[in-house]
């Protein structure tokens, strides 16, 4: 699939990785709708891309604010043929406290509804917008690349550290809602793809101590650095143009294995 005149729902698009893919799809010729819940990073953004952007403010657990999203596509680009979720928290918990007092549930559950329903609910309606365009759409040839929905994991959902069951599950969830999607939506010709990403210089690593982040780099056998968001964005192109590429999960992460 081109993405030169074809849309894009990019959540979690105001910053890090969603913002590389949302820049990386405009300088394409492609339009892109940015859902996120920073509004005034998104506003910055969609002025900086122009006409070709808009922003939209947006939970990705809530049904109607996805549509709203959704909406907005179809009725500023005239539809959708994709979208690139990159919306996500990390929950750091662990099982029990040093006193074996047990985790707060509400913050394991907050991890695993934003980032395993949260993709779940922006799939389910991202791919009913496009289904119900190439129903509607008598030129549509028969196995043809109607549309693509490109979920974010993370390495995490195969190598779990101590402290990261709320991300770690979550994330795994994405993983294994790759496949069962891909093969329903085929009849669409809508392909389902997952990137799992490992460490990456986004906004959230810079929270972190630089004794923990310079601990981070030297974990990647190489390139020996964290990955740079626009190396996400280029992946998430190429998936998007390779039509072949369906029902995977592709790790992007310097060989890094996580102990």
């Amino acid at each position: 699939m081109q993405i030169e005149k074809h849309s894009f729902l990019v959540t979690g698009g105001a910053s890090g990785l969603g913002e590389s893919v949302a820049r990386a799809i405009v300088e394409q010729g492609g339009n892109v709708v940015i859902a996120d819940l920073n509004e005034s990073a998104g506003q910055t953004l969609v002025a900086e891309l122009g006409n070709n952007a808009r922003f939209v403010r947006c939970d990705v657990t809530s049904g109607d604010e996805v549509q709203a999203a959704v909406d907005m596509a179809e009725r500023e680009f005239g539809g959708l043929q994709g979208s690139i979720n990159c919306a996500g928290i990390a929950v750091v918990q662990k099982l029990l406290d040093r006193d074996n007092n047990p985790a707060d549930l509400d913050s394991f559950s907050r991890g695993v509804n934003i980032n395993l329903v949260g993709s779940f609910n922006v799939a389910r309606l991202v791919a009913a917008s496009i289904a119900k365009r190439v129903v509607n759409d008598s030129s549509v040839e028969k196995n043809s690349d109607q549309g693509i929905i490109i979920n974010t994991a993370s390495i995490a959902a195969f190598d779990g550290q101590v402290g990261q069951a709320s991300y770690s599950s979550s994330k795994a969830g994405v993983v294994g809602l790759t496949l069962p999607l891909a093969r329903e939506l085929a009849r669409h010709g809508i392909r389902v793809m997952t990137i799992a990403p490992g460490v990456f210089a986004t906004p959230m690593m810079d929270t972190i101590p630089e004794k923990a982040r310079e601990q981070l780099e030297a974990g990647v056998p190489y390139p020996k650095r964290l990955g740079a968001p626009n190396e996400f964005a280029k992946l998430a192109v190429h998936i998007i143009d390779n039509a072949y590429l369906n029902g995977e999960v592709i790790r992007l992460d310097g060989a890094i294995r996580m102990v």
